[in-house]
């Protein structure tokens, strides 16, 4: 009877562990995804254009880029990687947002920026 009870007592003190562990991980979830929603989209305080590809002018390709980038908290761009776009235009695209500056913020953050080819008249 002892070892039933001692058994089943594990059992009660284990789901209880695991309740608890599940309500820990939502609560920083929720707490991470506050802080992210809160810091809210940071500004651009300086861009530099892109370098229209030659290839890209000749082709008459034009249209826009979204890249995402790593913004460390004094708004200097540390990675940019394209998420969509021409092929033929992404490479300048994320070099041009390599070299953009944005606002200071307390901490890193990930932004999305468009970057727009226009061919002209």
């Amino acid at each position: 009877m002892n070892l039933i009870h001692s058994g089943l007592t594990n059992i009660c003190a284990r789901r209880v562990l695991v309740r608890l562990m599940q309500a820990a991980a939502l609560t920083l979830v929720v707490v991470l995804a506050t802080q992210a929603l809160a810091a809210g989209p940071r500004e651009i305080q300086s861009r530099v254009a892109p370098v229209y590809p030659e290839m890209a002018k000749r082709m008459k390709i034009a249209g826009a880029v979204k890249v995402e980038a790593t913004v460390d908290p004094e708004g200097k761009v540390l990675h940019a990687k394209a998420v969509s776009g021409n092929q033929m235009l992404t490479t300048a695209a994320e070099e041009a947002v390599r070299h953009w500056k944005f606002e200071p913020a307390t901490s890193q953050s990930t932004v999305e920026v468009q970057v727009n080819f226009a061919l002209g008249g």
